[in-house]
């Protein structure tokens, strides 16, 4: 369980997050929404400990995330960033780099490390890549190599920052189904996403942030209630029910694309 509460951040004189309650809770897949510049990625980086707050408190399951040092936070929260580089390194070496956190010195993968990495390179199909070098790979299958990553941490919070970058479709329906076994175990799943179908889809709880501020928390179908989507993006979302589950779709006939 995250808990924010009141928290206020900002870059300077800058204030970007102005009295926020956030939670997300082990078991679910909380999704954060909202344009450019709403303010996700300063909530997550004050979450990771980035950037600090001027004001409110953070909690884990229940402990202040003021109390816990570097490597007592990095075990309990795994971070997939947007924008990262290529580093010069094998896929399985970049797998273990989840198992930093646990290192004691002089700092050498152990065979329970090496077993872990093994398993989350399992688990996202990227076995026979292993010890292929990051920078021969495609988009699609780094971005697998540093969920893999974040799955060898074994953090009970998982929070990504636009995770379905360079995926296709099918990749992307994938990533879904592996979030939602994830959380079904009992992780804290914290996503920022733009794609608003997969959003809805995805997760349990919706976040909407504008300008700084949460204007809507709830589930996908009370956030189509208040028509909180088309406030934030001006554009109309329906949902419509089948033997598969809900699916969501935009809204054309508003004329938008007209």
């Amino acid at each position: 369980m995250i808990e924010m509460e009141k928290i206020s951040a900002g870059y300077g004189k800058n204030e970007i997050l102005h009295d926020v309650d956030f939670r997300a809770a082990g078991g679910e897949v909380t999704t954060l929404i909202g344009t450019n510049g709403s303010g996700k990625s300063t909530l997550l980086k004050v979450l990771l400990g980035f950037l600090d707050y001027r004001e409110g408190e953070i909690r884990i399951d229940g402990v202040s995330v003021k109390s816990l040092s570097r490597p007592e936070l990095a075990r309990k929260i795994a971070y997939l960033p947007q924008g990262k580089t290529v580093p010069d390194v094998t896929v399985e070496r970049m797998v273990l780099h989840g198992r930093f956190p646990y290192l004691n010195y002089p700092r050498r993968y152990g065979k329970r490390d090496r077993g872990i990495a093994e398993a989350a390179m399992k688990e996202m199909g990227i076995t026979e890549y292993a010890h292929r070098q990051m920078a021969e790979l495609s988009g699609g299958m780094r971005q697998k190599v540093y969920i893999a990553m974040a799955m060898a941490q074994q953090a009970e919070v998982i929070v990504m920052d636009e995770p379905t970058t360079y995926l296709d479709i099918g990749q992307q329906l994938k990533f879904a189904q592996l979030m939602r076994q994830l959380s079904k175990k009992g992780r804290t799943i914290i996503l920022v996403l733009h794609d608003i179908l997969l959003a809805l889809k995805l997760s349990d709880r919706i976040v909407a942030l504008r300008e700084g501020k949460i204007v809507m928390s709830g589930t996908p179908e009370e956030v189509l209630k208040t028509n909180m989507i088309g406030q934030l993006y001006d554009v109309s979302v329906k949902a419509h029910g089948t033997e598969n589950g809900v699916q969501y779709f935009y809204d054309i006939a508003d004329g938008t694309f007209r």
